[in-house]
């Protein structure tokens, strides 16, 4: 487990910095729950929420194909393309409410990686079979 080690703590550096722009915003227009109407808090919420939402799923399944013995260098690459979609979102996000480069191509590399581990530990255990 060494391998998704690295990425299960380069996530969670992200998710902390995240959550920590939501703490300071909320303590700058001083909301205590939910945006409170505040743009900008709510597009903070929502990066942390969404990277909450895509990386414990994406994590779990570098983990079984790191214990499945994939090849390091190709979980490297899921790896490094999911820490880079979800920093690529939330960079996007940061910046604008609406359709953003980082956004709309943070989504479909983490959606990607995401597919391509699924693909990958599905196709393994199919075959094994």
């Amino acid at each position: 487990m060494h391998i998704t080690g690295i990425y299960v703590a380069l996530s969670t550096i992200l998710v902390i910095c995240l959550a920590l722009a939501v703490s300071m915003r909320r303590r700058t227009v001083k909301v205590g729950l939910g945006s409170g109407g505040d743009s900008t808090l709510l597009q903070r919420i929502r990066a942390h929420a969404n990277a909450l939402e895509n990386l414990p799923l994406a994590l779990l399944l570098l983990l079984c194909l790191e214990l499945d013995q994939t090849k390091p260098l190709l979980l490297h690459t899921f790896g490094s393309a999911l820490i880079l979609g979800r920093l690529m979102h939330a960079s996007g996000l940061w910046h604008s409410a609406g359709v953003s480069f980082g956004r709309l191509y943070g989504t479909l590399l983490t959606w990607g990686a995401m597919l391509g581990m699924a693909t990958l530990l599905l196709w393994r255990q199919l075959a094994a079979v």
